[in-house]
């Protein structure tokens, strides 16, 4: 790929960001562009007829989704080729009663959802996007959802001031949880109390009733646009770039034609900052319902999916921490990766990542057959290591699994940073890795 089409490809996914300001956009979004290309859509609730070579796409609850091209030769010799992320990031999301009065003004409530640098929603044009479910005699459910999108600043975070808050600069900026983190809307009406009020902004986005407004999921988003930066734009920045820049490279990599044996597949789980225990999260049973009924549907008993999954891979793709100069003790001095040096292979072992030694040399045969770097990640055994859903998975499917990600900085701040390159790196080594039917890489 030339320095050209790795900044388009950057672009692409700084455009497929900005569209995907909560879960429920990220999956929408990619089920339309899979649509455009080709691939075909499935219901849980409906029998699935799948050919050799077609593409499918199948998606639960709206936040997760699952896309699969089904391969020409035999799944038991080729087995699932299988790129894992998630859609959701940390930050805050609106609570079910959320607005009140305070003082003054109209505030929401906000719960806090995984672990968000809460600084740095301070001050920042904010807004609301998600999920709102609307009455409707006509659903089955007597709910229908809608997707909504404030595309302007709606809400904000002011900072207090420094002369309120003398030690801020020597103690850093800190939120009571509870108190301090609702966020400002509007000035007291005298027609309507909070919570009126706040139904109409969103009856009014949605041009629905008022009082057809039954819940929502509405997570607190960025109105700023992904950019480039640097003196040769070398480098992006945007929010979601963990892990929107996974889900994008999954999709972008997936064939646009059949590999010639197995199966390719795209999967991404809403929940993975929460820990992934739900219905749609990865520790639940969505990959492997969907495994076990493309196996079904290509005709094979239940000995040929066992032998099919013992010839499967996972590739377990969620960002990596890029060496910050500022902190280097924060660092293993011998692991220090790189923006703009190709994807990271993070290895633990106490297991919070799935890599082991053969994971390691198959990705890294992968990264060498496509001419692309690779680079290796270990945390520092002082500082408590996250995790991803590579672990999880592996040991609910016994796959082989290898957990790899692109470096970037600020990892969990509402605006991060990350190399204009890497983005299109990591697209070829998934395309090589989705092409590998088993038989061996070449370098």
């Amino acid at each position: 790929m030339s320095e050209q089409d790795r900044r388009q490809t950057a672009q692409d996914l700084l455009d497929y960001i900005d569209a995907s300001p909560s879960p429920w956009h990220a999956v929408a979004n990619a089920a339309a562009e899979l649509e455009r290309r080709g691939f075909t859509p499935l219901r849980e609730d409906q029998r699935w007829e799948l050919q050799p070579g077609r593409g499918y796409y199948v998606v639960r609850d709206d936040s997760s989704l699952i896309a699969f091209r089904v391969g020409n030769g035999p799944l038991n010799r080729g087995g699932f080729r299988i790129v894992g992320a998630h859609t959701d990031s940390p930050g805050f999301r609106v609570k079910p009663n959320a607005a009140q009065a305070k003082g003054p003004m109209s505030t929401l409530g906000v719960e806090i959802y995984g672990g968000p640098i809460l600084a740095t929603f301070a001050d920042r044009d904010l807004t609301l996007a998600g999920r709102v479910f609307v009455n409707d005699p006509a659903s089955p459910t007597g709910v229908r959802p809608h997707l909504v999108h404030f595309d302007r600043p709606i809400v904000r975070l002011p900072n207090l001031a420094i002369h309120m808050n003398r030690e801020v600069n020597r103690e850093g900026l800190k939120f009571n949880y509870q108190d301090q983190l609702p966020l400002m809307l509007s000035a007291l009406s005298e027609e309507l109390p909070p919570d009126s009020q706040f139904r109409h902004l969103l009856a009014e986005r949605l041009g629905v009733a008022v009082d057809a407004i039954n819940s929502w999921g509405l997570a607190v988003a960025d109105t700023q646009p992904g950019a480039f930066w640097g003196p040769a734009a070398e480098y992006l920045a945007n929010s979601q770039l963990d892990n929107l820049a996974s889900c994008h490279a999954a999709l972008a990599a997936l064939p646009d034609d059949g590999p010639e044996a197995g199966v390719a597949v795209a999967a991404l789980f809403d929940h993975e900052e929460v820990g992934s225990e739900s219905y749609k999260g990865a520790s639940g049973n969505f990959l492997e319902a969907v495994l076990e009924r493309i196996a079904g549907g290509l005709q094979l008993d239940a000995d040929d999916y066992r032998a099919a999954l013992a010839a499967s891979w996972l590739v377990s793709a969620d960002m990596a921490h890029a060496y910050h100069p500022h902190y280097a003790s924060h660092h293993d001095e011998q692991h220090q990766v790189r923006v703009n040096q190709g994807p990271v292979i993070k290895i633990n072992a106490a297991q919070r990542y799935a890599t082991d030694e053969l994971g390691e040399a198959y990705f890294a045969r992968l990264c060498q057959a496509v001419g692309v770097g690779h680079q290796k990640y270990i945390h520092r055994n002082d500082l408590p290591c996250g995790s991803t859903i590579g672990p999880m998975m592996a040991a609910r499917l016994g796959l082989r699994t290898v957990d790899v990600g692109n470096p970037m900085w600020a990892m969990h701040s509402l605006r991060e940073s990350a190399g204009a390159f890497d983005q299109g790196a990591m697209i070829e080594v998934l395309r090589a890795f989705y092409a590998d039917d088993g038989g061996g890489i070449s370098a």
